[in-house]
């Protein structure tokens, strides 16, 4: 039934319409949903069999829920999803500031209404996006803000004592009665702010300027926090702490194959031009640098290497692509390992190094994680390379290292079109034999960045050096290279 054209209490009474408190509906349209096997929190991509059970207990449970987890862990993201639980629309009393249920209003508003108006008591509707609010915690963040504070103007226009409800101007808590409350990085909240958070939680009183008023709000809230910030900045005081009923822990993917779903979701439609090929294999190794930063010791691991890195490299590839096209007036073209040298200001600008990360420089960290990336899809795509080998015997990773003894050096350039680009990789003979014997299945597509990228590899093997050029990059044996400088 279509409750929305309902105008008045008289005619909701008689439709019979049920009011249930925010956890009720949260907890019966997530059962409903589990009973017909209908997704949930969709869009939420790698905790399928961790954070999302856990999720699934606290709601049913009508428990307040903190967040707990580093950086870019999709923490925010989770909280709004729980929107799609709410039902579509929700009645209130016209006017009322803080979302009154007309059938229990809990605001001076509210309750003079009804008794005055009764069964003719004009209702709105609520719909469910506009049933989220949110608040970053900074240390600035006063009480009046998330609670509310006396008007004196409202008190002496109006004749009004300061013991009046009247007199109160609500923050926003008060105003997302009835509704899903998110207050992010809650470490950062002042002691005595989260304080006055305590009887919200539990009672429902609120208490301003000592004029203490029962006001019991329907709100589910929602925290998040960073454990860096328990040392760091500050920490949830023990008894708002004891107040929420989960507390669930976030986590970065687990492996490259659900970052790259992550990545493919997040990045702007605008980034995904249909003249630009971009190839698995070339996903694999962008995703692999966030997996390097998060465990490299130049990289502060408490704060986290945040998902959106990936995002923001992804972009910013496509991007160099696609200044490539514009510049050389081709109609398509694909990612290649050359296209790696733009994301440094996407790697850089994420991350928190240590002193020694300091010391050596971002660009240079920067470097060495694409480094790190390239080696580590290197050795899964092909094999790791021995240090050590017998004398006079040459592999098929040697047949390519002969090639460059006898032709010196080997440029690729950013600005060739994909014709040029592949006729200047197929000269490398030897590259043709590895392919075949290790990913003989490749489609075409990906060919020309495989064979890129087991140059990049026998550098990272110090088989081959490589210098950036103004143009792109050179390719050299390495002892011919190390007279040059290897970068």
């Amino acid at each position: 039934m279509d409750y929305t054209t309902i105008k008045i209490l008289g005619e909701l009474k008689e439709s019979g319409y049920v009011s249930r408190s925010i956890k009720d509906e949260l907890r019966d349209n997530l059962r409903d949903k589990l009973k017909n096997n209908a997704p949930i929190f969709e869009g939420i991509i790698g905790y399928e069999d961790t954070v999302i059970p856990q999720l699934i207990t606290s709601i049913l449970a009508k428990h307040n829920i903190n967040l707990l987890g580093l950086r870019g862990q999709a923490k925010t993201r989770i909280a709004r999803s729980m929107v799609a639980l709410l039902d579509e629309y929700i009645p209130y009393i016209e006017g009322s500031s803080i979302n009154d249920d007309p059938f229990c209003p809990i605001s001076h508003f509210g309750k003079t209404t009804l008794a005055e108006k009764g069964d003719a008591t004009p209702i709105a509707w609520l719909h469910r996006n506009e049933r989220f609010f949110e608040k970053l915690a900074t240390p600035d963040v006063t009480v009046a803000d998330l609670i509310g504070d006396i008007d004196p103007i409202k008190a002496a226009t109006q004749k009004l004592t300061y013991d009046d409800e009247r007199v109160i101007h609500y923050g926003m808590i008060p105003r997302a009665n009835r509704c899903i409350f998110v207050i992010n990085e809650i470490p950062d909240l002042q002691a005595r702010i989260q304080v006055a958070l305590f009887n919200i939680l539990q009672e429902g009183d609120i208490q301003i300027r000592g004029f203490k008023m029962r006001l019991p709000l329907d709100v589910n809230f929602v925290f998040t926090a960073n454990p860096e910030d328990y040392t760091n900045r500050g920490s949830i005081v023990t008894p708002l702490k004891d107040r929420i009923g989960s507390q669930i822990l976030t986590h970065y993917p687990k492996n490259v194959a659900i970052a790259k779903k992550i990545t493919e979701q997040e990045v702007i439609e605008e980034v995904n031009n249909e003249a630009i090929f971009v190839s698995d294999t070339a996903k694999t190794v962008l995703e692999q640098i966030g997996f390097e930063a998060r465990n490299s010791p130049y990289i502060d691991g408490k704060s986290g290497v945040s998902a959106r890195m990936s995002i923001t490299m992804y972009e910013t590839l496509v991007s160099a692509a696609e200044m490539r096209l514009l510049k050389s007036g081709a109609s398509i073209t694909s990612i290649r390992m050359t296209d790696f040298e733009s994301i440094l200001p996407a790697i850089t600008g994420k991350v928190e190094l240590v002193y020694e990360g300091e010391q050596l420089g971002a660009e240079n960290v920067a470097h060495q994680l694409i480094g790190a990336a390239v080696k580590t899809t290197f050795n899964e795509l092909f094999r790791p390379l021995k240090k050590l080998k017998k004398q006079g015997v040459n592999d098929e990773f040697d047949k390519v290292v002969l090639w460059f003894l006898e032709e010196n050096d080997f440029e690729l350039t950013h600005h060739l079109d994909d014709e040029r680009y592949l006729e200047e990789l197929n000269k490398i003979v030897p590259l043709n034999a590895i392919l075949e014997q290790y990913v003989p299945d490749a489609p075409e597509s990906e060919k020309p960045f495989l064979k890129e990228l087991i140059l990049w590899g026998l550098v990272e093997y110090k088989q081959l050096s490589k210098q950036t050029i103004n143009e792109g990059i050179r390719f050299n044996d390495e002892l011919l290279g190390s007279l040059y400088g290897n970068q």
